[in-house]
């Protein structure tokens, strides 16, 4: 069936508006076409805009759906070349008679993604993680060389002495309980949050702790929103998970979501107010309002990623979402990965009271969690005030770090390419002109030694994304940070 058919026969089978809405019926209507056979592999769909016109639908949701089909494998697309039918074949079950023994299945795929589920090979085939995790300008890491290892090495070593078997074992529901009372106590008296250490589930980070939420709170196919750019750690969990992900702009004052997205509840809602990821800015209070207000009427949850809100340069860290929540809607997500080190692996929820014991049981049934010396070692360490300590030390640290990249950029480029989010957190962005291929210059930037990463990547809409470079400075000294960004400007100033 060419395009142009393909176009027909949607007209024929689109259906009324109040069927269901139109980002389902030609979702499934496409992938009822190629799975019957009606589209074979290598035939070109329409044009986003041409179908869009054809359907009198918005060409968003025609682009929404070509990119779940491209996640799911039934599709696959070629910047400026179209949008494909992918050889599906391979995914269909042959008669016994004709299967294949399992040496020569192995040799036949010896890289092993054809052998992954649709939602496997979506994962891997849109990766954010790095191996370089460490020098300039990796962005979203600390510097571990600043870790207070001599504190954390003598209150490990006094515990150790104690003969602590009890640490020795798997933890009980929720996590080691003075660490759960150490964190509440912490955050009430650091970021507003209202709770009791029941609600306090310890988890290995972030990304387990959102993992554990999506699995309690939500079914295959829900609507989730995210904000338009992300972290892409958030949206790749919430792909796998099978969740319908919607991208909600974001504007000075946070998310912004307009009338018709608001006329369609999600179910869950993931947002970082006090330090948008990746471009930095605040949620107002006006917005945070509209957001909890929101999520009364409607029922749904929102997920607050509080991930680096300690490091503010110049004003005090803002109050939690979480401690304006009236009405139970808010589950509060941190780490430590960024006040102390990734290698830690130490996160928590802080989830609404009514959900406390569930999400504790479901942490203990699917994950099985340990590491209690390092909570132990950690009540301690936040007990004693040295996580206060630690955290005003380094964040004057950072806080030069950061004014030395900037005057780097000042003094290469002036003010022709802007600074975004410089004012907290541990990255800035370097905006870059439209038209500029931010994905080339991180590529060119990675042959000098220089590790940045895309602001383009981090949309899910790419035709709305801007250009630009996130730079993390807290990783590096200003000794590191100079001769970097001279290798980095050469580059940059190649595409200018």
């Amino acid at each position: 069936m060419e395009s142009f058919i393909l176009s027909e026969w949607l007209l024929q089978n689109f259906g009324a508006p109040g069927d269901s809405p139109a980002y389902h019926r030609l979702y499934q209507l496409i992938c009822r076409a190629i799975l019957e056979g009606h589209l074979s592999a290598g035939a070109r769909l329409p044009s986003s805009r041409d179908l869009a016109a054809e359907l009198g639908i918005a060409r968003n949701t025609v682009l929404q759906v070509y990119d779940q089909l491209s996640e799911e494998g039934y599709v696959h697309a070629g910047v400026g070349r179209g949008t494909y039918v992918q050889d599906i074949s391979q995914d269909l079950v042959d008669p016994p008679a004709a299967a294949v023994d399992a040496p020569e299945h192995a040799a036949a795929h010896p890289d092993g993604v054809h052998d992954l589920s649709r939602r496997g090979r979506a994962l891997v085939s849109r990766l954010g993680f790095s191996n370089l995790q460490a020098g300039a300008f990796m962005p979203g890491i600390p510097d571990v060389r600043e870790f207070p290892l001599k504190t954390w090495s003598r209150i490990q070593n006094r515990l150790w002495r104690d003969e602590p078997w009890d640490l020795m074992r798997y933890a009980p529901a929720g996590g080691y309980g003075p660490v759960r009372q150490a964190i509440s106590d912490y955050l009430g008296s650091v970021r507003a949050v209202r709770s009791s250490a029941q609600q306090v589930v310890m988890t290995t980070g972030i990304h387990q702790g959102i993992d554990v939420a999506i699995r309690l709170l939500c079914d295959p196919g829900d609507t989730v929103w995210i904000e338009e750019p992300a972290y892409w750690g958030v949206r790749n969990l919430l792909r796998t998970a099978g969740l319908r992900l919607v991208p909600i702009r974001v504007d000075e004052e946070g998310i912004c979501p307009g009338e018709a997205e608001r006329a369609r509840p999600p179910r869950l809602i993931v947002v970082a107010p006090s330090h948008q990821y990746p471009l930095g800015m605040v949620m107002s209070l006006a917005r945070r309002r509209m957001l909890l207000d929101y999520a009364r009427q409607v029922s749904c949850w929102i997920i607050e990623d509080d991930y680096d809100s300690e490091f503010r340069y110049g004003t005090r860290p803002l109050a939690s979402l979480q401690g304006m929540d009236e009405s139970g809607r808010v589950l509060y997500a941190g780490s430590f990965s960024k006040t102390l080190c990734p290698g830690l692996r130490v996160g928590f929820l802080v989830v609404p009271e009514p959900l406390a014991d569930a999400f504790a049981d479901a942490v203990a049934e699917l994950y099985r969690e340990g590491n209690m010396m390092n909570h132990a070692v950690l009540a301690e360490f936040i007990r004693e005030g040295h996580l206060a300590q630690h955290i005003r030390r380094v964040r004057r640290r950072y806080a030069e770090r950061r004014t030395c990249l900037i005057d780097e950029i000042r003094g290469h480029f002036g003010n022709a390419l802007e600074i975004v989010g410089g004012d907290a957190g541990l990255h800035l962005i370097l905006g870059l002109p439209e038209g500029v291929d931010d994905t080339l210059v991180v590529r060119d930037a990675l042959q000098q030694g220089v590790v940045t990463r895309a602001l383009s990547t981090y949309y899910l809409e790419r035709a709305h994304a801007r250009p630009g470079l996130l730079l993390g400075y807290a990783g590096v000294s200003p000794e590191e940070i100079r001769p970097a960004f001279d290798a980095l400007a050469r580059v940059v100033g190649a595409y200018l």
